[in-house]
Order: structure tokens, then C-alpha cells, then sequence
């Protein structure tokens, strides 16, 4: 928090620029381009997103004009273009300037036509040596100076603007020094090698933002906005909320929205990940990009396209892939020390054989210089970032919103996982099935009830308030309502302190023969809930309401216990209800736990090992931010799409096995990248030593690497979730 003291900070004015930076195919890339920004006076809030290819920063052009900023990252060899620039008033007023552009084709970017000017002139340097065989010594030069002045000169701008030890620093000084002891021939196939290996790596690295930009390609781009009694097809863009749009059978849902007529049923696997189609009726609410199957529906918008829940997941999965994971961190401070090491081996390599040994100069020069190549690491800083990439892309597929590496990692090392019970394990709709006055009538219990519930979200409290509805009780008027969280909720209805809460409370109120005990007894046995209504603190009548467990609870808390996870309850409902429905699902329960009881449980179950919680994202905040991982079961909801690390946009439990599964292989995936980056440069520093490795191999162990990592990290973005482990029947 900020001390009092202090004074307020002044607003910021100027200008928050955006661009869009081509040419990014690893993370290191990210920190020469921060790192050489954060240089310029009156540059601040520097920020880029190597997955979204966006580059934020706020730039006093004052001091530093933003054609400054646009040609130091031309000059560090990445393409610079605005994306669009927002201008920030002192009164914190935006205004965007979209400015969208194509994706060039690879062949059109500065390093296809690098790549392809260097294999013409190492081509016709062949094709010279051929003809003239006198010059052949020579033929490669052109080939390896122009690789040179190119990759030197990025090079030493890396290195003023403070990323010494870059790639293109070492591959610099490797080729020099080979031209410097005549081998010009290994020093053309090394710059060309080179070039080739960063263009796959950036043609690799924008498969993997594909997954993402295919998110986005699913709202359609116009739709049927409705005027009177005719439809007109408009940009999505222009959709303003409140109006109305046509969807047709085959048709895509253009915009978020609620049903206003007519019935359907719409696949919303591309947003959710459900892959049963949901039917839909007059106040449902549909999601952009959902397929309307059969039935025509009109539809009320109610967010725009900016702001739809494609949208707002697309935001999350790039700010996702931005934060770093665990191990990413330490992969970066271990590459930071390595590169240096690497370093001061090639140069003892290069020295101490022929100084203290009689060693050959030509010999331990061109070994020395192998050496330098292969000590990139760039393979290895791309390891984690790429499969943690390629893994929140995947489940976002699926309707599996992971926020984070970090989170991604923790989820595959759970080994216990809590849930709620209304609207995580059961379906969120309970009904009313019993009413019991013990005082008066039903019609006036259920008004009473249903006048103190008014306005509130519980979903116990819908349940009365529809059953009202239903009946055609009246509410009647109402003041000082409030919650008491955990026990009840309470109004002052005609003069009377109204209580609408917990068996327990009503004891704790009224004395333990405050409610017939029997009754109770034998709604809870039947997994019902009861809820007590209190006049003045003594108890007037009963409500049972019964929440029905999800269709796929059951088979979800098996397929976690046969990944060897263990599954706990955690409900505020009372113990027999509790057990109840933990008997039909297979799982362990803790009952009667009010919100600080349920942070307490967690705190409990962490001693145990790393814990997840399952909540809806509203009433469960606490607990979800007790766990390791808070995971939202949210429909798509804003609540849901913003608190917890994972959200399960389809409600399915089912999801949960599966998030744990895509966790676990994103795991292996990063063990068998830093395995195979760690181990080939192993095998290659040997092999330089002894004088196996050529230069054009040394290359190769960095660009092949850094390759082979990007295309194994892909390999999630295929996966379809796996499948779900059987398990043995509970106990």
C-alpha cells in the first residue's frame, strides 16, 4: 500500500504506443529489443509480448521522437510497424487508430531475402569454383562478407544498446576468424546456415501463434443486424450492445449475446470445449463464434466485438504466454551465466593448447571458434516458453483458460483437488421440492422467504425466488437486508426481523428444539438442503431444495483418481447432504464449513502436497486464492475469465482431469526440450574438442536445436486433450 505520506504521483501524459515487432522467434529476441529500449530517454512501461508480436511502451517524444524508437529496433534486424497508438489525456481518456496490416509471407520478410541473397551467392560461388577452378579458394568470399556485414552490423548495435553476448555476435566473430585462417569456404556455409536457421525458426515460431490467431478467426466478420422487419449484413465491428442480429441455421454467432426469440441448438466446443451441442431458448445467452445448428434466433447483443468472450480470451491466452513459468526463470539466469562460460572455454581453447603445449594455432583456432557457435543458447531459453506456449493454446481450444506458466506447471504437480459443491459438482439449479410451515401457511413462508432473497445471486436463493414466481406469491416490501456469510440472509419484512439461513443457525438462535430434528434428518438423508426461516429468532417454516449432481461429475473425480490425484468436497451444506451426494460421486467431504473453515481445510491439504481448488468464482474467492491453483468453474463469465489461474469455460468437471493431463504433458515436453538442448551441445562441446566438429556442424547444434524444440513444443497444439484415464470404482 502506498504511505500517506507521500505524494501523489503525477498523471502521466504523452503518448502509449503500440507496435507490432516481426521477426521475434524466441525469447531472447524479446530481451535485446527490451533491453536496447529501456536505454532511450523518455521511454518507460516498456512491454513485449513475443507470442502477440506487440510492443507497448509510453514514449515522451519530447525527448526521444518515436522515429528513434522505430529505427533501433530496425537496426537490431526485427520489422517495426504501428499497430494502432493510443493517446492518454491527463484525465486518462483513450483513443484508438486501428492500423491493421497482412502477414507477410516468409519470403517477403527481411530474413527470407537475406536468406535467399546469401544461397544465390554460395551458389555461385560453387558454380565459379567449378568453371574456375584456379579461384576456387576465393569464390565463397562474396557469400561470407555479405552473411558478415550483415550479422556483424546487427551484432554491434546488440552490443552498444547492452546484449553483448548475442547469437549474432558469436556467429560474427566465428566467421571472421575463419575467413582470418582461409577458411572461407566453412565460413560461407556458416553464415548461410545461419540465415537459414532463423528463418525456419521465425516460419516455427508463427505456427505456434497460429493457435491463437484461429481463435480469433472464429467470430464471423459481419452480421444480420436486424432494422424492422428486415436484416442487413454489417462488420461485427460495428455492433453496438442492445441491438438485435439474425443468426440462421449453419450461420456462426456473430456477437455475445442473450436469446430474444426462437429455439436451437448451438456447438460452442470452439469456445467452451463442450462438444454436445447446448440447446437454447428465449434468455440463453450465447457466445460469438458458437455454430446455431437447427432453429433461427434473434439475438440482443450484449458486448461488443472487442469485447466478447473470444476476445477477452485471445487477451488472456497472449498475457498468459507472456508470463514467464518457474522454470523459464531459471533457464534465463542459467543461460545468463552459461553463454559468458562458453565463452572463456573457447577463448582457453583457442590459447592454452599451443601456448602450453605446442599446440597447432590453425587447429585450436578453428576448434575455439566451433566452440563459440555452439554456445548459444538460444535452444535452450526457447525450451520452456515454447511448450508453455504451445500448452495454453491447447487448452484454450478446449475451453481450458490457463493464466499463466506458472499455473500450467503447478496444475500437472496437484496432488489433491478441493471442490465446491453448488455450481461446481452439481449443476447450479436447485429447486425447491418440500415447503414445511411451522407457523402459518406455505404461500406465506415461501413469500417471507423469497422477500428477504430478493436481489441476491446464491443460486439457493434463485431457487426460492423462482418457486415464488412460480406459485404466484407476491414479494412484499423490504429494508435493512444483509448477509451474514456462512449463516443466513436477513431482511426486517412488517416490523419482522426475517432470517432465511442454515439449519445450525437456527439452532444457535432458537435452542437445539428450535426445528423438528426428525425432518431435517430425513431431508439431508435424501441429499436435500434445507434452509430455516426465522421470524424474531424463532423458526416459522423449512424449505428443502435439491441441486442435482452434474452429468460428468461422476466420471471426472474417476479419471483424476486414476491419474493418482485425490478429491475432497468442500461444502457450507450440511454433513448429510454433503455425504450424500460425496456417496455418488466417490469422494471424500468436509461439511458445514463456513468460508474462513474452507481456507483453513486448504491450508490443511497444502501440507499434504500441491493443492488445487474448484470453485465458481464468486463465493469461493478465498479458498481459491488459498490454493496453489484456483480453477473457475465460469461458462465464459467475466467472474470466471478473471479471478481464478484456470478457468473451465464449459463446466464440465471433466476438464479438470483433462487441465492436469495437458499439464503433465506440457511438463514432459519441457523435460525432453531442456534434455535435448542440454545434451546435444554436450555432445557437440566434446566433439570440438577433439576436432570432430566442423563449423557448419556447430551451427547446426544451435539452429537444428532450436528448431527441433519449436516443432517438438507444436506437438501439443495437436493434442485433443487425451484421453481420460480409467479408474477403479469408489470405495
Amino acid at each position: 500500500m502506498q504511505d500517506e505520506t507521500m505524494e501523489a504521483a503525477p498523471p502521466v501524459t504523452g503518448q502509449a504506443l503500440r507496435y507490432k515487432v516481426a521477426g521475434m522467434d524466441c525469447p531472447s529476441c524479446v530481451g535485446k529489443i527490451e533491453t536496447a529500449l529501456h536505454r532511450l530517454p523518455g521511454a518507460s512501461g516498456v512491454g513485449l509480448n513475443h507470442h502477440s508480436q506487440i510492443l507497448r511502451l509510453t514514449l515522451d517524444e519530447a525527448t526521444t521522437p518515436r522515429a528513434t524508437v522505430e529505427a533501433t529496433i530496425r537496426g537490431l534486424g526485427f520489422g517495426v510497424e504501428p499497430a494502432d497508438t493510443i493517446h492518454i489525456s491527463e484525465g486518462g481518456g483513450e483513443t484508438f487508430d486501428p492500423a491493421a496490416r497482412p502477414e507477410p509471407r516468409w519470403w517477403q520478410t527481411g530474413r527470407g531475402r537475406i536468406a535467399i541473397l546469401i544461397a544465390l551467392l554460395v551458389g555461385g560461388g560453387y558454380l565459379l569454383s567449378w568453371l574456375a577452378p584456379g579461384v576456387a579458394d576465393h569464390a565463397p568470399l562474396p557469400a561470407a562478407l555479405f552473411g558478415l556485414a550483415v550479422f556483424g552490423r546487427r551484432a554491434v548495435r546488440l552490443a552498444r544498446s547492452g546484449s553483448p553476448f548475442s547469437i549474432e555476435m558469436l556467429m560474427s566473430v566465428a566467421t571472421l576468424g575463419a575467413l582470418a585462417i582461409g577458411e572461407t569456404e566453412e565460413a560461407a556455409v556458416v553464415v548461410l546456415l545461419f540465415a537459414i536457421g532463423e528463418l525456419l525458426e521465425g516460419v516455427a515460431a508463427g505456427t505456434a501463434r497460429s493457435g491463437i490467431r484461429a481463435l480469433s478467426a472464429l467470430v464471423p466478420r459481419s452480421a444480420l443486424l436486424i432494422e424492422g422487419e428486415s436484416a442487413r449484413a454489417v462488420p461485427v465491428e460495428r455492433l453496438e450492445v442492445g441491438q438485435l442480429v439474425l443468426v440462421r441455421p449453419g450461420d456462426r454467432v456473430s456477437a455475445d449475446g442473450v436469446v430474444e426469440e426462437g429455439e436451437s441448438d448451438i456447438d460452442e466446443s470452439p469456445v467452451t470445449g463442450e462438444s454436445v451441442p447446448v440447446a437454447k431458448a428465449v434468455g440463453s445467452p450465447v457466445f460469438a463464434g458458437g455454430i446455431n445448428a437447427t432453429g433461427v434466433l434473434r439475438v440482443r447483443v450484449t458486448r461488443k466485438a472487442s469485447d466478447n468472450t473470444i476476445a477477452r480470451i485471445v487477451q488472456l491466452v497472449e498475457e498468459a504466454q507472456a508470463a514467464k513459468s518457474p522454470t523459464a526463470r531459471w533457464i534465463e539466469r542459467f543461460s545468463a551465466r552459461y553463454t559468458p562460460a562458453v565463452i572463456a572455454v573457447s577463448v582457453l581453447t583457442v590459447l592454452v593448447p599451443p601456448l602450453a603445449f605446442g599446440g597447432d594455432w590453425h587447429s585450436w583456432i578453428y576448434r575455439g571458434l566451433a566452440l563459440l557457435l555452439i554456445g548459444c543458447p538460444c535452444a535452450l531459453v526457447l525450451s520452456t516458453p515454447a511448450a508453455i506456449a504451445s500448452g495454453i493454446a491447447a487448452g484454450a481450444r478446449r475451453g481450458l483458460l490457463i493464466k499463466g506458466g506458472a499455473a500450467l506447471e503447478a496444475i500437472g504437480k496437484v496432488r489433491t483437488i478441493a471442490f465446491d459443491k453448488t455450481g461446481t459438482l452439481t449443476l447450479g439449479q436447485p429447486r425447491v421440492t418440500d415447503i414445511v410451515p411451522l407457523d402459518g401457511n406455505e404461500r406465506t413462508l415461501l413469500g417471507l422467504a423469497a422477500t428477504v432473497e430478493n436481489g441476491s445471486a446464491h443460486p439457493l436463493a434463485r431457487a426460492i425466488l423462482e418457486r415464488a414466481a412460480a406459485d404466484g406469491v407476491p414479494l412484499r416490501p423490504a429494508h435493512d437486508r444483509k448477509a451474514v456469510p456462512g449463516r443466513a440472509v436477513q431482511a426486517v419484512v412488517g416490523g419482522r426481523l426475517i432470517e432465511v439461513g442454515s439449519p445450525r443457525h437456527a439452532v444457535e438462535r432458537g435452542g437445539a428444539g428450535a426445528l423438528p430434528a426428525d425432518t431435517v434428518a430425513a431431508f439431508e438423508e435424501e441429499g436435500k438442503t434445507v434452509a430455516a426461516v426465522l421470524a424474531d429468532g424463532r423458526a416459522i417454516g423449512l424449505l428443502a431444495l435439491r441441486d442435482e449432481p452434474r452429468p460428468d461429475a461422476a466420471r471426472g473425480i474417476a479419471a483424476l483418481r486414476g491419474l493418482g490425484v485425490r478429491s475432497v468436497m468442500l461444502t457450507g451444506d450440511n454433513r448429510r447432504t454433503g455425504q450424500a451426494v460425496a456417496r455418488t460421486l466417490g469422494l471424500a467431504v468436509e461439511a458445514e464449513l463456513l468460508p474462513e473453515d474452507k481456507m483453513r481445510a486448504i491450508a490443511g491439504l497444502k501440507g499434504q502436497g500441491t493443492v488445487a481448488m474448484i470453485g465458481d468464482g464468486v463465493n469461493d474467492g478465498p479458498a481459491l486464492a488459498a490454493a496453489d491453483v484456483g480453477i473457475a468453474m465460469g461458462g465464459g463469465t467475466d467472474v470466471a475469465l478473471e479471478t481464478a489461474d484456470a478457468a473451465l469455460l464449459g463446466n464440465r468437471v471433466e476438464g479438470v482431469a483433462e487441465l492436469v493431463i495437458l499439464s503433465r504433458a506440457t511438463l514432459a515436453n519441457i523435460h525432453q526440450n531442456v534434455a535435448f538442448a542440454l545434451g546435444l551441445k554436450a555432445i557437440f562441446l566434446v566433439t570440438t574438442l577433439f576436432g570432430v566438429t566442423d563449423l557448419w556442424l556447430a551451427i547446426l547444434a544451435d539452429t537444428g536445436a532450436t528448431i527441433i524444440v519449436t516443432l517438438n513444443a507444436l506437438r501439443l497444439l495437436r493434442r485433443n486433450g487425451g484421453s481420460l484415464p480409467a479408474s477403479q470404482p469408489a470405495a
